[in-house]
């Protein structure tokens, strides 16, 4: 992990292989020109008040995540001055927003791989702004290459993720910049160790690999840890997460992992769907669908990621994490299209699309997570191509079964800087499930399929709580090049939702 530390040095005299800077576009109502953000005073003066001059030669334009490159001024120890662009000039008397920040952070952590040290002197007007920084630059520096030969000597992929990160303009001292930059390091190594499992290869993280992962860190931070495995499942009466772990060699796991504190008055569920391979089962996938499915997982990875960090940050909220593992796969003991569950709840499903599995493994969790009645339940899952036609790649869809918590999700997302959509739940589309032999199919009407999911994960809510569904199979994982913070690969997507969820209940803020 990349280490950052708070500095008052000036950075002429920092010791390091690069000084980072902002950039922005000037306004159009202005000359419409490059504009050097704060923080960059003392770099802008080495260079004669022409340091944009210089950089606008080069090519650069202010835009973000733009990164351009040139000899540092004389005078100073680290040889090369860094330009990161933040986006357009904030309005008169409004500053760069965090998100922008992060962005930015991210993109240069990426551009620096390689080096052992860098000073980011970007626009830091308060602790919020440091802590931006800091969690946009570790995002932006995290690297998976365990499985390439170059890690073998210590290298990553040729070049190793920087070393070090001296955060200039903040203030070490101040408990504010302190506990926002320990913030910043507690939730991004958890959402990077999210990135790690959505990113390893299914032969590697099974069901079983996956509980002992969880096991090993609730252990070391604190959390109580319960595995219910095949034989525990089988007498609990979980067939969603056993009708879908039928294909598999790899049998299913339910994990509890159970954060409480003793100041805490709201209690939270989080609940992940983790299928760890997902072959589609007998309605097999078609070629070229298949390659990315160790990403199903990645639902049960944030909600492991998000309970760890509230107990780094010793949040004062209790905060339950249910991870329902499977590897969906097909074989002679697979479920099969037609087939009837009986689900913990007592309802049976009849399964007319064993593709559809995420709902049965969520099914069970969602129900078993209703007994201890907490204030809220949130589940989180690579849920439906539907979800990713309707909002693309990028944007995570929010259903709910009350309209202020879906809103206030909403806020929370974009607040963190994760790009979501609140979406409906018609009740219209229920009847498409109606089942002649069961209580409910799995399927339901085509059009509007991401809801008709949703509407399913509604049956199985206990009564009276108030439920939250996140769609985050757009997001979850980038098939396409990396950009700011956002790796190629497993993102972590939602962690930091959650664990912003977390902290504004135990704030109160959230009723």
């Amino acid at each position: 992990m990349t280490a950052l530390t708070l500095s008052t040095a000036a950075a002429s005299g920092l010791r390091a292989d690069a000084i980072v800077v902002g950039v922005a576009k000037g306004a159009a109502s202005k000359s419409g020109g490059l504009v050097v953000a704060p923080g960059a005073e003392a770099v802008d003066k080495a260079f004669d008040g022409k340091l944009a001059a210089v950089l606008e030669t080069l090519g650069a334009s202010g835009g973000e995540g733009e990164v351009t490159k040139l000899p540092a001024p004389s005078g100073f120890k680290a040889p090369v001055v860094l330009a990161v662009g933040l986006g357009p000039v904030p309005e008169k008397d409004e500053t760069y927003d965090a998100e922008a920040l992060r962005r930015a952070a991210g993109a240069a952590a990426r551009a620096l791989a390689g080096t052992k040290k860098a000073a980011f002197a970007l626009p830091v007007e308060d602790s919020g702004d440091a802590g931006a920084i800091a969690e946009g630059a570790l995002l932006g520096a995290y690297s998976f290459d365990a499985y390439k030969e170059s890690a073998q000597d210590g290298k990553k992929n040729g070049k190793a993720p920087i070393a070090e990160i001296a955060l200039l303009g903040a203030k070490p001292r101040d408990k504010a910049f302190k506990a926002a930059v320990e913030r910043a390091l507690a939730v991004t190594e958890e959402l990077n160790r999210a990135r790690d499992l959505v990113n390893t290869p299914p032969n590697d993280l099974t069901p079983e690999a996956f509980a002992a992962v969880a096991s090993a860190a609730a252990k070391e931070h604190g959390i109580k840890v319960q595995v219910l495995d095949e034989k525990a499942l089988v007498k609990g009466g979980f067939g969603g997460i056993l009708g879908v772990g039928a294909g598999s060699e790899a049998p299913p796991r339910l994990v509890k992992l159970s954060y409480t504190s003793s100041k805490a008055d709201k209690h939270l569920a989080f609940v992940g769907k983790g299928i760890t391979y997902d072959s589609g089962g007998i309605s097999l996938k078609p070629a070229g669908h298949n390659e990315t499915m160790k990403c199903d997982m990645a639902g049960a990875a944030a909600v492991f990621a998000a309970v760890v960090a509230a107990a780094r940050l010793g949040l004062k909220v209790n905060v339950t994490g249910w991870l329902a593992l499977a590897e969906n796969m097909p074989s002679g003991s697979a479920t099969r299209p037609g087939d009837v569950l009986r689900m913990y709840s007592g309802k049976t499903v009849e399964v007319l699309n064993t593709d559809a599995e995420g709902r049965l493994v969520l099914a069970d969790a969602i129900a078993k997570a209703s007994e201890e009645t907490p204030d809220a339940i949130v589940d989180v899952a690579t849920l439906t191509g539907a979800m990713m036609l309707a909002l693309g790649n990028r944007t995570f869809g929010i259903m709910a079964n009350d309209d202020a918590f879906r809103t206030s999700i909403h806020e929370v997302a974009e607040e963190v800087g994760e790009p979501s959509w609140p979406m409906p739940l018609p009740s219209d589309l229920r009847k498409g499930m109606d089942s002649a032999t069961a209580d409910i199919a799995n399927m339901g009407e085509r059009m509007g399929g991401g809801l008709v999911a949703g509407l399913f994960l509604q049956e199985f809510v206990g009564e009276g709580i108030t439920w939250a569904h996140l769609d985050i199979a757009g997001p979850a994982f980038n098939e396409g090049g990396a950009s700011g913070y956002t790796p190629k690969g497993g993102t972590g997507s939602a962690v930091r939702t959650l664990v912003r969820l977390a902290e504004r209940t135990a704030d109160g803020d959230l009723g």
